[in-house]
């Protein structure tokens, strides 16, 4: 699409109008320069530091207590597996039986997860077409709030514009929820720039609160850098910034820095005459991929060191170690997993083959 030449249209309303002429010429040139730039997509705002936070860091992969999973895949195009997870440990930790079922084609997702206390979480994604992609995602849970989100994210060719909404509500006689809008932008091939508004209203009888965050990500050869900053709101303001880099093909590293300020008790000076209370938080994560084995760790300014590994054992069979050590609070979290995939003989020869392509499933 860069290397397309753009040629005015033969549309007579336009080309005999000099003003409708001249906007749309103008509008080639910018598209023209635009093009010559060679920018690329930079991603979500909300992933913004998506290598730390989602790669590096222990978040998504942090468990407590015995975990055993058997994944039984059925089909390779379109994708279609189910699971069942049995767990035990401390009591709120896992539950201890957990059925989910997942398909996935190149225009639709799907993800049922079932648990044994009654809670449902369904996730959809449908593919509208190469640039528009609608996510929703349900809760129903016994001990929290249920949650609905629908969230719309357009992907240009060096822009993504996303429109998210979380409990939307009406039929109270106004607007409640949790209302999300970002745009990020590539500004040249390693700089993007973007900000995201917040508009959320818990009750009809509250008032509705605004905030506004700002973002940039920088990307170097191997290693990329973001910071957000977040205006004044409700809760105060704050500041983050991340650092990833890939040291070797197998080492990556990653440390993010946060600091929050928050209006205190009134009476005491500082902002709008309350004090101004600050809080930040500190962390560093590395992560070594060897040939059958992951290795995590991390470690925060508020004395928490977590570490996780994950192996291998066999092609159908993967062991995970998560232990986590709270210095502070003289705490200790150990958990133990094993997964089990069960491919029958067909998938597994078409796999080996690679007669079966999978397809590209909008995540």
């Amino acid at each position: 699409m860069a290397n397309e030449k753009l040629t005015p249209l033969p549309i007579p309303l336009v080309n005999d109008n000099a003003l409708l002429s001249a906007v749309r010429n103008t509008y080639l040139t910018y598209q023209e320069r635009r093009d010559a730039l060679g920018l690329s997509n930079p991603g979500t705002f909300e992933n913004l530091n998506r290598e730390v936070s989602r790669d590096v860091y222990l978040t998504n992969f942090m468990f407590t207590g015995l975990r055993a999973e058997w994944n039984k895949p059925i089909s390779n195009s379109p994708i279609f597996q189910i699971s069942h997870q049995l767990s035990m440990g401390a009591p709120g930790s896992m539950p201890p039986y957990t059925f989910s079922a997942l398909y996935g084609s190149s225009r639709v997702f799907l993800q049922g997860t079932m648990e044994s206390d009654g809670s449902l979480v369904a996730r959809s994604n449908y593919r509208w077409n190469d640039s528009l992609i609608t996510k929703t995602n349900a809760q129903i849970q016994s001990s929290q709030q249920s949650m609905l989100s629908i969230e719309n994210d357009y992907s240009g060719r060096d822009f993504t514009a996303s429109l998210k909404a979380m409990n939307p509500s009406i039929i109270e006689g106004g607007v409640k929820g949790i209302f999300i809008a970002s745009y990020l932008q590539s500004v040249t091939p390693s700089l993007a720039l973007g900000l995201e508004a917040v508009w959320q209203r818990v009750a009809m009888n509250s008032s509705p609160e605004a905030l506004l965050s700002y973002g940039a990500r920088y990307k170097g050869s191997d290693w990329i850098a973001s910071l957000q900053m977040q205006t004044e709101g409700p809760q105060g303001s704050g500041i983050s910034s991340s650092y990833w880099r890939k040291l070797t093909d197998k080492v990556s590293v990653g440390t993010d820095l946060s600091l929050q300020f928050a209006p205190g008790l009134s009476g005491q000076g500082g902002l709008m005459g309350g004090s101004l209370q600050k809080e930040g938080s500190a962390s560093a994560g590395a992560k070594y991929e060897f040939r059958a084995s992951t290795f995590r760790a991390q470690l925060d300014s508020k004395g928490r060191l977590s570490c996780l590994l994950e192996k291998t054992i066999l092609p159908a069979v993967r062991v995970t170690f998560a232990g986590e050590m709270d210095h502070l609070k003289q705490q200790a979290k150990v958990g133990v997993g094993v997964s089990v995939e069960a491919m029958s003989e067909d998938l597994m020869e078409q796999a080996e083959k690679g007669g079966v392509q999978a397809p590209a499933v909008p995540f």
